[in-house]
């Protein structure tokens, strides 16, 4: 990966499980992260609320590392979300 996965996972692991809302880039999402009961893999489900973009990407964490896996999108779309998501406060 050409990206800095430490402060990526940062700011992946700070977002809530479950569902939740947020803004990026001055768009409102709808947002629902999992996360597999050891850990492990975690995935993350984001639709732009009244507009048509989505974000979905797998998250390895495996013994040779951690494994990105954007579902049909660039890797640098996904990064650039997680990266700049604010979750809206309730």
């Amino acid at each position: 990966m050409t990206f800095n996965i430490k402060s990526f996972l940062i700011h992946y692991d700070a977002l809530p499980l479950g569902s939740f809302e947020g803004f990026c880039e001055g768009l409102r999402y709808g947002v629902t992260r999992t996360e597999s009961p050891d850990g492990k893999r975690g995935w993350l489900y984001a639709e732009e609320l009244g507009g048509a973009d989505h974000i979905s990407l797998n998250l390895y964490r495996l013994e040779s590392g951690v494994r990105l896996k954007p579902c049909e999108m660039p890797e640098q779309k996904v990064i650039d979300f997680v990266l700049g998501l604010k979750v809206q406060d309730t």
